[in-house]
């Protein structure tokens, strides 16, 4: 690709807004920026700010990657969340047979090897979870860990890789083992006391997915896997701002008790987003979209319909964050929990950084959305 100037008239570049500022992007990576606004390529004038990135997206598109865990229905779920600003995700395969989880993994492998756009690695919501607090998880397929999915989680070929368990379910050396691997181990759809969470931690998990849902809650004699999420610093929790998953006030209390950057943004997004679809099935029950809450035929909450331009905009006006933070918490904290600072490749719109940008109206609301300079809306 030719390397071409961005005159951006307004820019929010993770840190600071800034204003005339003109980005040369040269193999889709930021490589100068400067405020001489001639030779400009592109002008925009709405405000340009660091593309989202979603750690939880089990679908969209009309989608669920569990369902079809091909390349070409992966781009359908990749462009289906590119409409609200995701510019980078962890497709999430949902508790499914080992067989489900090696073809993922090859799908994974092969989008990566062919350089698909936004597709980070892959995001294993289970299987090693609590009955207790599978949600909308099939019971069927809860399993203590195998070798078969060791074989699985040691490959090198599908980029990024997150683990979401119940540490009830393994042993600490298990996920010091996965940690060894590279892996983000993250606590989830688990019914632990706080102690066994924290060995948890200790031994190297790093992460819980979407607080406060699906584990067990903070109490007075008994803090819980929630507890343990607020009380340990180095840890990061994705959070589902919707309305119908948290409390608001849980959420503005979960942001408060966590340090800066402690918490990000996920949609946890089923097949529905960006389609008009009212229902769909999985596993053996259907799932019915109303007013935006997706509700399992047996009664639970069955993931969501949000999309990330949204979950902004909700963390803007109903969390009363400020913009600039609500942003990073779709941009700069997830790629900070995906890898070390000097690693990082997304998140800011700086030098050296992949030019994954979005661009948003006095709504809130994405107008044009880039890839690795390329744009896809």
């Amino acid at each position: 690709m030719k390397p071409f100037r961005l005159h951006a008239s307004k820019l929010f570049d993770g840190e600071n807004f800034l204003v005339d500022q003109v980005i040369t992007i040269t193999d889709g990576v930021i490589s100068a920026i400067d405020q001489n606004l001639n030779d400009v390529d592109v002008e925009i004038t709405e405000l340009v700010v660091p593309g989202y990135i979603d750690l939880q997206v089990n679908g969209g598109g009309g989608v669920l990657f569990n369902d079809s865990p091909t390349v070409d229905k992966l781009e359908t779920i990749m462009l289906a969340h590119a409409q609200f600003g995701t510019t980078a995700m962890m497709p999430t395969l949902i508790t499914d047979k080992i067989e489900v989880m090696a073809q993922a993994a090859d799908t994974i492998s092969k989008a990566i090897a062919n350089k698909k756009l936004g597709i980070l690695g892959i995001h294993f919501e289970g299987p090693h979870l609590s009955v207790a607090k599978k949600g909308t998880h099939c019971a069927d397929y809860i399993r203590p860990i195998s070798a078969d999915e060791w074989k699985i989680l040691a490959r090198k070929d599908i980029g990024q890789v997150m683990v979401t368990l119940a540490p009830e379910t393994v042993t600490p050396e298990d996920i010091t083992r996965m940690v060894t691997l590279g892996i983000h181990v993250c606590l989830g759809h688990t019914n632990a006391d706080f102690n066994t969470a924290q060995l948890a931690v200790n031994a190297g998990a790093s992460g819980f997915t979407h607080l406060f849902n699906a584990m067990s809650p903070l109490q007075g004699r008994e803090p819980g896997v929630v507890g343990c999420a607020l009380l340990n610093d180095t840890t990061q929790c994705g959070l589902i701002v919707d309305g119908h998953h948290v409390d608001y006030a849980s959420c503005q209390l979960a942001i408060k008790a966590k340090p800066v950057g402690g918490v990000f943004l996920v949609t946890d997004a089923m097949p529905p987003v960006g389609t008009t679809q009212t229902e769909f099935p999985l596993y053996d029950r259907t799932v019915y979209v109303e007013k935006g809450k997706l509700t399992s035929s047996t009664g639970e909450l069955a993931g969501s319909s949000l999309d990330m331009a949204t979950a902004v905009k909700n963390t803007h006006l109903k969390l009363n964050m400020p913009l600039d933070e609500s942003i990073r918490m779709a941009s700069l904290y997830p790629a900070r929990y995906l890898y070390q600072n000097d690693k990082m490749v997304r998140g800011k719109l700086t030098l050296g950084m992949k030019a994954d940008m979005v661009v948003l109206n006095k709504d809130l609301k994405v107008l044009q959305t880039w890839i690795s300079g390329e744009r896809v809306i």
